[in-house]
């Protein structure tokens, strides 16, 4: 704990000062090749057709077909991708003569962008960052972004994005009732976004909100970003733009407050705020602006005198981190007369071997100054922005069995 803080303070300067130069496109996963919002904007942000684009599939299982699919899709837009061979996975790779051959590293200055591939993140920081100290290879890719080229990544390479970072942390549930250890399921990132912004991927998909809480707490962070899946969001000067399929959810702590008596975690007052494709975030200013199609739209006020709801009525979550539940949760928070909306984490009955099974955590959304969204179905969704939501997260003990089917009565002789 104490040794995350400090790598979090040493690193606030020259993370903010990087964060000013280049462009992170922090890329959800499960990017599909067709999605051309976000294969343009990284090679836009480069510097349009022709600009270089270093590709590392570090990460990957197979790098050499990631890689290729990667420089397929970026070159597809105009590019001049080109695989940097830097793998652990890379059969018959000589490792450590790659990381400081002269030839790759002058591919990797002379480049304009440089895309991460997807895979298992500690094969990022462990090859570019051993020990927390930068490699040759990595001052390269620092060169890049500082003279304000773009450093993309999807999935892993997502991850490595903020200061500090998911190592391998599956099990939401688990980091909720603690299960917290620096080298397991956190670790040191590469910091493209800054010191002060956490971020995660395949955030709505596998309801990451369960595990993005917790860390933000034991780290000091009180900005974080979960993006979802085939999703962007292209982040520079301070300014997040959300791009692609779906959204990511702003988590803000910054009024957020817990109870210190509570053995187990607890959180009062969060802001969450979902932004949609093609909202923007000011970091710095902490203001929201919709898409322009949202803006055509009548702003949904639960405040205004004129407020009405077209949701009937708000409904209990009994998955709270399953597919996408907290952003439908907070949307029926915004358009329905419901003044709160509730839903749990816990593990089914099935799975409870023992006691500290039955612990489980309530969440509870609800209604406060600040809360204001929009809705379009102009896109051919039910596409909505919800800003200011707050949340309560509060440990619960789970009845075992949660539930018992009704039998049929015996006859009477």
């Amino acid at each position: 704990m104490q040794l995350s803080r400090l790598l979090l303070s040493l690193g606030l300067g020259l993370s903010l000062h990087a964060a000013h130069a280049g462009t992170a496109v922090v890329i959800g996963g499960a990017l599909r090749t067709d999605n051309t919002a976000v294969w343009q904007r990284v090679v836009s942000e480069a510097g349009g057709p022709g600009a270089r684009i270093a590709v590392f599939a570090t990460a990957a299982a197979n790098p050499e077909r990631s890689a290729q699919q990667i420089v397929a899709a970026l070159q597809r837009e105009g590019a001049d991708a080109r695989f940097i061979p830097v793998a652990p996975r890379l059969a018959g790779s000589d490792l450590a003569a790659r990381l400081a051959d002269p030839d790759l590293l002058e591919q990797v200055r002379s480049s304009q962008g440089v895309f991460f591939s997807g895979g298992a993140q500690e094969l990022i920081v462990d090859t570019l960052q051993p020990g927390g100290e930068p490699t040759a290879m990595l001052r390269a890719i620092r060169e890049v972004f500082d003279r304000g080229g773009v450093v993309a990544g999807t999935s892993a390479g997502a991850a490595i994005m903020s200061r500090m970072m998911f190592r391998d942390a599956q099990d939401n549930l688990g980091i909720l009732r603690g299960q917290w250890r620096e080298g397991r399921e956190y670790d040191r990132g590469l910091g493209f976004v800054g010191a002060d912004l956490f971020i995660d991927q395949h955030f709505l998909k596998r309801g990451r909100i369960g595990r993005l809480l917790p860390a933000m707490q034991r780290l000091g962070y009180v900005l974080g970003l979960g993006v979802e899946e085939n999703s962007a969001a292209v982040i520079k000067d301070r300014l997040v733009e959300v791009i692609g399929a779906r959204g990511a959810l702003l988590v803000d702590l910054r009024e957020a407050r817990s109870d210190a008596r509570l053995p187990h975690f607890n959180v009062r007052g969060v802001r969450l705020s979902y932004l949609d494709s093609g909202d923007r975030y000011d970091l710095a200013r902490h203001v929201a602006t919709p898409a322009a199609h949202k803006l055509r739209e009548p702003r949904i006020d639960p405040a205004a005198s004129d407020y009405k709801p077209y949701l009937p009525r708000s409904h209990f979550f009994g998955d709270i981190l399953g597919d996408g539940a907290i952003v439908t949760a907070m949307a029926q928070l915004l358009d329905s007369p419901a003044q709160e909306v509730r839903g749990l984490a816990y593990e089914p009955p099935a799975a409870a071997r023992n006691r500290s099974a039955r612990l489980g955590f309530e969440f509870r959304l609800y209604k406060a100054e600040g809360l204001t969204g929009w809705f379009s179905g102009s896109l051919g969704g039910e596409d909505y922005t919800v800003l200011n939501a707050r949340l309560d997260v509060l440990p619960v003990t789970v009845a075992h069995p949660l539930y018992v089917p009704l039998t049929v009565p015996a006859s009477r002789p």
